[in-house]
């Protein structure tokens, strides 16, 4: 009797070390990796540093767009990888389409909305892009020449700035504002 005494309190015990031991080894941290990505009949890749960015203006005085002024520029890139052109469809030349909603004074421009959503559309206040030689880029509309691209790696640089309408400093709105664009690159 002793014996199946001391065979149960050996089993007993050793379950409860194995319990604790698992218990210990189950809760040591976990997580989860998820991969997303987009297969495109492309000659190049887009970055994915560059396919969603923000770009951040700095605070911009309302006189400074007062009738028709502007902000400093913010460049920003557009980074495409990988690039490889066969022979047979070299397609090594890329423009680009910035699509958005139009500012209300001038369809050239994105416009913006201000962050809270009561406050709707931001009026007389547009985001102006421009390509590399500062040549301005119309919201929806095709650059109208193609950036000749290299094998392997091609960055593309725009800038953008703030654009006020040609209206007085009070017709120029105060308080936060967002514009966002897509770009759609066309290889030829």
């Amino acid at each position: 009797m002793k014996n199946i005494m001391l065979v149960t309190l050996a089993t007993v015990i050793t379950g409860a070390m194995s319990m604790s031991a698992f218990a210990v080894q189950s809760n040591q941290g976990h997580g989860t990796v998820k991969f997303i990505g987009e297969i495109i009949d492309a000659p190049c890749s887009i970055s994915s540093d560059t396919i969603d960015q923000t770009v951040k203006f700095d605070q911009i005085s309302n006189t400074s767009l007062a009738n028709g002024g502007s902000s400093r520029a913010k460049t920003f890139n557009i980074t495409l990888e990988d690039c490889v052109f066969p022979a047979e469809t070299p397609n090594d030349k890329v423009k680009i389409t910035f699509s958005g909603a139009s500012a209300a004074f001038n369809s050239k421009l994105l416009g913006v909305t201000g962050l809270n959503p009561a406050d709707g559309n931001v009026k007389n206040v547009g985001i102006q892009i421009t390509d590399t030689n500062g040549l301005p880029l119309d919201m929806g509309v095709s650059s109208s020449q193609a950036i000749q691209l290299q094998k392997g790696q091609n960055t593309l640089q725009y800038s953008a700035y703030v654009q006020g309408a040609d209206v007085a400093i009070d017709a120029i709105p105060l308080g936060n504002f967002e514009g966002v664009t897509t770009f759609t690159l066309a290889y030829n």
